[in-house]
């Protein structure tokens, strides 16, 4: 599909929207979402129908989460990063019930870098806010886009030392997850981990002193192997009790 035909189609899919006929608007999406649609096209869509008003268009986003497709994940993540400047808490609490909703790997993965993430970017304070119950959240994939936000957050970051303070706050609020033991949440926080120590070294190993030697924190081998993964080697002897090469 075209980005012109992406268009088309998201302005026939927003007419049925907001003329109340979700179940017209799925079938219109339903095609590309049966076949391996690139993300950018699913993403085009999904920002389209984003302006859209919640009330209006959470019967279709509950039609697409029904259906459980990985690129209406796409879809659903795009169109609710639209929302943030409407309404962030409503817009975050959307998003966790499309995760858990998910219940995969790759829906949290794919939500918490469209929603989420681009919150923390656009609306720091306030995103940490929503984002801090997810920490405790009872849902293993709700915990992991924890990471994942982090993880996009850093990638953005690009290295700024402006952005420095945000990176210590965003290091202090991972505590609480460090020793997190679900596999399946440990990626995603060993990801955002990962992310940070590649644009933000110097911090992330000052907070491993202090989590792993001051506080003797026990966390699982693979957040401390992902959380080193753009350290020097000789931090391996220091935090891992392995031989540096």
């Amino acid at each position: 599909m075209k980005t012109k035909q992406a268009d088309e189609l998201a302005e026939r899919i927003s007419s049925a929207i907001t003329s109340w006929q979700p179940t017209q608007a799925y079938s219109l999406l339903e095609p590309i979402l049966a076949e391996r649609t690139p993300f950018r096209i699913l993403d085009r869509i999904g920002e389209r129908i984003g302006s859209i008003p919640f009330d209006v268009l959470n019967p279709l986003l509950d039609l697409i989460s029904e259906a459980r497709t990985e690129g209406g994940w796409v879809i659903i993540g795009s169109a609710l990063k639209i929302q943030l400047d409407q309404d962030l808490e409503e817009t975050f609490e959307r998003c966790r019930d499309m995760i858990i909703n998910a219940n995969i790997w790759y829906g949290a993965d794919i939500l918490g870098e469209r929603v989420p993430g681009p919150a923390l970017v656009s609306h720091f304070e306030h995103a940490l806010k929503s984002l801090a119950s997810w920490r405790q959240d009872p849902n293993r994939w709700v915990r992991r886009s924890v990471g994942v936000s982090i993880h996009f957050w850093a990638k953005r970051s690009r290295g700024s030392a402006d952005l420095i303070p945000c990176t210590e706050i965003l290091l202090a609020f991972l505590e609480p997850m460090f020793e997190e033991r679900d596999i399946d949440a440990v990626k995603g926080i060993g990801w955002g981990l990962k992310t940070l120590g590649k644009h933000y070294p110097d911090q992330l190993t000052d907070w491993l002193e202090v989590q792993i030697i001051q506080r003797q924190c026990r966390p699982r081998r693979l957040t401390v192997n992902k959380a080193l993964t753009y350290l020097p080697e000789e931090y391996k002897a220091r935090f891992l009790g392995e031989p540096s090469r």
